[in-house]
């Protein structure tokens, strides 16, 4: 669980655009892709912990392989009274 506001944000972040890629075709493999890139910069840029980084890392990646964040609602269907 994460409890540090900075890490909080980033992970906000991060799932918003997992939904925004995965609703732009993008699937799983390419979103992992886009994690791992942003996760480095995290680390290269020394901008928090690194144990906050891997629990951030942790998070996502259940966030991530988790299906039902990324399903669409359907509508139900009207029932036909006639």
């Amino acid at each position: 669980m994460l409890q540090d506001t900075q890490t909080i944000r980033y992970y906000q972040r991060l799932t918003d655009a997992f939904v925004e890629l995965w609703n732009r075709g993008y699937r799983t493999d390419d979103m992992r892709m886009y994690l791992d890139g942003y996760l480095a910069a995290l680390r290269h840029g020394n901008i928090i912990e690194p144990f906050l980084i891997h629990r951030l890392e942790e998070e996502a990646s259940r966030y991530l392989y988790d299906g039902s964040n990324f399903v669409v609602p359907q509508p139900q269907p009207l029932p036909d009274y006639y």
